[in-house]
């Protein structure tokens, strides 16, 4: 690991688990749960002084020790894509789980240089287990090495995947997708509610394979690159490299990977 990315991955680490502080004590002492749609979102779709406060943090501590870096963060937290130092930072991937009690979700720290995701951390702060990657020095949970499935097909493996807001016509769509990988006698489905962790349990041989139809770049820019040094393939839900945007998300071992494309593509909602 060079020197540089050695120093972006202890601020990383260091920023992780600071907003994974955050939102461990608002977890125990409870906190306000407010949905989105005064800013046009939906009343399922939520957001906390958890979510505000740990994103804060993170940023805080980011723009400390980087500040000519850009910032991008699911809270209102606008950085220039084209940066040549880019953070992109999901202070909570999982409210949901979190507003329902549920000890499932993630702090999850990308750092990309010139548009290519070079380090990335995913920290759960309930069961204080932290996946982290370098590019091009292999990823680890809780300091040891992870490898994706080295199955070769999905009637091996189990599947993940993730629902988006939309209750309609996307809906639908990830629906008639795992339709298609019942056939395929698959051993189950997983839906767990945080795709941060969903990439993770891909890259640790857990899932064959997740997709979900829509995500925001903070929820797949640390797992990508966590997959990718898995030894992993991460796309879009067609095949299509992932940017920094609004995408659909296909991660597998690249045993699997083939099958998986086949179904998430023919049934990938249009636009």
């Amino acid at each position: 690991m060079s020197h540089h990315l050695s120093e972006i991955m202890i601020a990383a680490e260091s920023a992780a688990t600071a907003g994974g502080h955050v939102l461990r004590r608002y977890w125990h002492d409870g906190v306000e749960l407010r949905d989105k749609s005064a800013s046009g979102g939906k009343s399922y779709d939520l957001v906390s002084d958890a979510d505000l406060e740990s994103q804060s943090v993170i940023a805080n501590l980011l723009a400390d020790a980087f500040p000519s870096h850009e910032l991008m963060g699911e809270e209102d937290l606008v950085g220039d894509t084209n940066a040549e130092h880019l953070w992109i930072i999901d202070p909570l991937d999982g409210t949901n789980n979190f507003a329902h009690h549920v000890p499932h979700f993630a702090v999850s720290i990308a750092y990309y240089r010139n548009g290519v995701p070079s380090v990335g951390v995913v920290h759960n702060p309930i069961s204080g287990d932290t996946y982290r990657a370098v590019l091009d020095g292999g990823a680890t949970c809780n300091g040891h090495p992870i490898h994706v499935t080295d199955a070769n097909r999905l009637s091996r493996s189990l599947v993940g995947c993730g629902f988006y807001y939309d209750r309609g016509d996307m809906m639908r769509s990830t629906l008639a997708a795992l339709e298609e990988f019942f056939t395929h006698d698959i051993h189950g489905i997983r839906r767990f509610g945080t795709a941060a962790l969903d990439l993770c349990s891909v890259a640790c041989g857990m899932f064959g394979a997740f997709f979900e139809y829509k995500l925001s770049p903070w929820d797949f820019a640390a797992g990508q690159l966590i997959v990718t040094e898995a030894g992993g393939v991460i796309t879009d839900a067609r095949g299509e490299p992932l940017g920094v945007s609004q995408s659909s998300v296909l991660a597998a071992s690249p045993g699997i990977y083939g099958e998986a494309l086949a179904i998430t593509s023919k049934h990938h909602p249009a636009g």
